[in-house]
């Protein structure tokens, strides 16, 4: 079976010719799925993604039978299961899902597969996997979708200019401010509204702040209204104009054609700021661990991707073997050689699997992995109109207006919402 140390032909074999004996009888009963039917995965088009897509020639020969992959953005795929698991569709087996996106309304739906007994089965070893993403993955008690893709912030910074990269964000916003001229940005990151929310989130855990605390509205506490200000400044005084209007798509350019001297983003997009073909400053790029706040450096670290099944699907065994496969140590590593991060800590400790990161960026993984908080966004299941009210007083940080009266206001709507969100929840 497939555990830590991945699955044997011959293991994988015995288990592809009982479930094919078991379907030979089902394939009896009408409206059962035949042995010729493909195990279908619902996926984004993402790096893991076309990796998988690689192996999966590997995958379909162990386990005897063929798998159809559909790659869609983020939002096509979000939409295409509102359409089809509203119907109580079959069509879909393997679920690729962002857990702290959409995992609890999927979860209020009865959309997910409960894969508590099988996560949890010691072959698994789902001990293994970083306690924030596992945490991430699992609603109301249960496994409901397994990390394949985990991520956390970094600090990016010119060596060129900075030869020590700050420790604390006070060095932070004291050096950008510093280099800060008509010529250069000290720093640059997300402004815009919605968009900013998950990369604030570090600012705010490091400030001691969160965005709910028992269940009620946090963001216009003394912590999270420091951290408001903070961001404001940082980005309001020493990054470009225009920062408001600013998500991954428009500052990732600026750092990259060497216009910033530091970036806070994902760690995932490194590959895009040393790619000569669109990076100028790819050889001078340093990375470091997220700066310590006042209450420590408390970054999140999040599976940006899972993978769950879907509660309707006819093929729950071999979909849960897919995710065995893909989520395996042996895959895991694989993936992980090649660049793409993991959740699994067993791989982390391997240097070997490290090798397809820089070495400063993989040590600033791994020190924000053990400092990580497993959110980056609220905990609810309307996720956009909920970063939407937090983002508010943010845009107006960034504005340099004042940020208290604002976020108190954003307080009040926020613990509306969260009463609402809530009902909804129960009902």
């Amino acid at each position: 079976m497939l555990g830590d140390r991945g699955l044997s032909r011959r293991t994988f074999g015995r288990l592809a010719v009982g479930v094919a004996g078991g379907l030979a009888v089902a394939a009896c009963s009408p409206g059962r799925p035949s042995g010729d039917t493909r195990l279908r995965v619902a996926a984004v088009n993402h790096v893991w993604t076309r990796a998988i897509q690689k192996r999966l020639p590997e995958f379909e020969e162990l386990i005897g039978r063929r798998v159809s992959m559909s790659l869609l953005t983020g939002d096509q795929l979000s939409s295409s299961y509102n359409v089809k698991l509203n119907a109580s569709a079959t069509d879909i087996d393997v679920m690729m899902v962002r857990p702290l996106q959409e995992q609890l309304l999927f979860a209020h739906n009865n959309w997910l597969a409960d894969l508590s007994d099988r996560a949890q089965s010691g072959d698994f070893n789902w001990a293994d996997f970083q306690a924030a993403p596992r945490e991430a993955s699992t609603t109301a008690g249960k496994v409901l979708s397994v990390p394949v893709v985990t991520e956390r912030p970094v600090l990016y910074y010119r060596k060129d200019l900075v030869p020590n990269p700050p420790r604390t964000l006070d060095e932070l916003q004291q050096t950008a401010a510093r280099l800060t001229t008509k010529n250069l940005f000290g720093y640059v990151g997300r402004g815009q509204r919605s968009g900013a929310v998950t990369q604030w989130s570090s600012f705010l855990y490091s400030y001691g702040g969160d965005f709910t605390r028992d269940g009620r509205s946090a963001i216009a506490t003394p912590e999270a209204i420091a951290a408001y200000q903070y961001y404001g400044d940082l980005l309001g005084k020493s990054g470009p104009p225009g920062a408001t209007n600013m998500s991954l798509e428009q500052a990732m350019p600026i750092f990259a054609q060497g216009k910033a001297a530091f970036y806070i983003d994902a760690d995932a997009i490194y590959t895009g700021l040393i790619d000569p073909k669109v990076s100028a400053v790819g050889k001078t790029i340093g990375y470091a661990p997220f700066p310590a706040g006042p209450a420590g450096s408390k970054p999140y670290n999040i599976p940006s991707w899972s993978l769950g099944i879907n509660r309707f699907s006819q093929l729950q065994d071999h979909a849960w073997e897919f995710i065995r496969w893909a989520a395996g140590r042996e895959t895991v590593t694989a993936l992980q050689t090649a660049g793409i991060p993991g959740a699994r800590a067993s791989v982390w400790a391997n240097p070997a699997a490290n090798k397809g990161f820089p070495q400063e960026l993989a040590q600033a993984m791994q020190v924000n992995a053990r400092n990580g908080v497993g959110h980056d966004r609220p905990e609810v299941l309307q996720v956009g109109r909920a970063r939407d009210i937090v983002g508010r007083p943010l845009v107006t940080a960034v504005l340099q207006e004042q940020v208290a009266p604002v976020a108190r206001d954003a307080d009040k709507e926020f613990a509306e919402f969260l009463v609402r969100d809530n009902r909804h929840r129960e009902s």
